[in-house]
């Protein structure tokens, strides 16, 4: 017998038994974002400051909250890309359950030591998800163990579809809602809630290096990629399952299919405009209109930030890759004849044109170069690609530099 799609009374129960568990997350809107996409607003979900940093509490808490007493002391199996992994660690020691995760070894060292901060056992193992699931699976027959699927499931999505009941409460007339998208377990519960309650248009996004469910959605069938390459390791599934794709399939409008490079520009508007650190999957879904994919000229439009976990230093690389992505950020090769008696004549000239010197190396000697001379590598933030072609003009202009690449 084919399972019921999940229902409106299933998420509204799962918001009363999340209630106290989870928190309210805040809505904050963005004149930024609006201006950028042409709507009238876009609202702000933000999901990345939910409890464990992301919305995969609700579905993982929701799951565990109806397991008896015998599965609590079998032990809990999951395999996760980090998010669900902490929601899953986080909901069984609430529950004074023993949880096991199986992890990619491509997950962020953040999301690991995150996870076994919770009192999970973590293991690291496979190059993409599929291995890790398969893993997980192994580990949950072996143990006798419940498993708990990331998406895939009944409870997990009605309680991933508490963000869309709370979206619809807080913008009651939104137009367009749109949702990252890595197995379909948050769209297929907010696409659950808000097709309940309004008549607005439900968007996925995926990045292009692991796009598998338009593909899914065009063939009829669910999709599996046969390799996986973005940076947003947080949505990196290579396919969906068959009763998410039931969710997708009649409850989503449109998916479409996003850059890594939109995503990083996403990330630094965020932190930028709304003063929000995000993790790269958390960003997807704004990048869809970061890049001009959707028209939602005069809309009101709803984006759940999903997720926050990432190491500082990954942010800072990918915060620099969307500022070069939005044209605001450029690396100069110059080639100077006084090393290093040059340097403050180039920050100087930088700064004159009142751009920033971020960082300044030396290269080393290579073929076709004068050994008379050095070049350097110049790292030069400004306002945009006029700006930066101002700073050039400025170097150009300085004797001490001789050429600007």
């Amino acid at each position: 017998m084919t399972e019921e799609l999940v229902t409106r009374g299933d998420v509204e129960a799962a918001a009363e038994r999340l209630d106290g568990v989870v928190k309210r997350t805040p809505v904050d809107s963005s004149r930024t974002f609006a201006e950028r996409c042409g709507a009238d607003s876009v609202h702000l979900k933000l999901e990345s400051l939910q409890r464990t940093g992301s919305f995969k509490i609700r579905g993982a808490s929701n799951r565990i909250a109806q397991l008896s007493e015998s599965e609590l002391d079998g032990g809990i199996v999951a395999a996760s890309g980090g998010n669900h992994a902490q929601g899953v660690a986080s909901a069984a020691a609430a529950h004074g359950a023993d949880a096991t995760i199986v992890m990619p070894e491509v997950t962020p060292m953040a999301k690991i030591e995150a996870t076994r901060g919770y009192g999970a056992e973590v293991v690291v193992h496979g190059d993409v998800y599929q291995e890790s699931y398969e893993r997980a699976m192994a580990i949950a027959e072996e143990r006798g163990a419940t498993f708990v699927h990331p998406f895939d499931d009944r409870a997990v999505i009605a309680g991933q579809g508490t963000v869309g009941l709370e979206i619809v409460e807080d913008v009651p007339d939104v137009d367009t809602v749109v949702v990252a998208i890595g197995g379909g377990g948050l769209i297929s519960g907010i696409a659950t809630a808000v097709k309940a309650h309004t008549d607005a248009r439900v968007v996925g996004v995926q990045t292009e290096g692991c796009a598998h469910m338009s593909e899914s959605l065009e063939r009829g069938e669910v999709y599996e990629r046969d390799s996986i390459d973005t940076i947003t390791e947080g949505i990196a599934a290579s396919k969906t399952e068959a009763y998410t794709f039931r969710h997708v399939s009649e409850r989503v409008d449109e998916v479409v299919n996003v850059t890594d490079a939109d995503v990083t520009a996403a990330m630094a508007l965020l932190a930028e405009r709304s003063k929000l650190v995000t993790e790269s999957a958390g960003a997807v879904a704004l990048a869809a209109l970061v890049g001009d994919y959707l028209d939602v000229t005069g809309e009101t439009v709803a984006v759940p930030v999903c997720g926050a976990n990432i190491d500082l230093t990954q942010f800072a690389d990918y915060a620099k890759a969307g500022l070069a992505e939005l044209g605001r950020y450029r690396t100069l090769r110059l080639t100077v004849d006084d090393w290093p008696g040059s340097l403050g004549a180039v920050a100087e000239a930088v700064e004159g044109a009142g751009a920033t010197v971020d960082e300044i190396s030396r290269l080393p000697p290579r073929s076709g170069v004068d050994p008379a001379q050095t070049e350097l590598s110049v790292a030069v933030e400004g306002s945009g690609p006029d700006h930066l072609d101002r700073v050039v003009a400025a170097l150009d202009e300085r004797p001490e530099v001789g050429t600007v690449d």
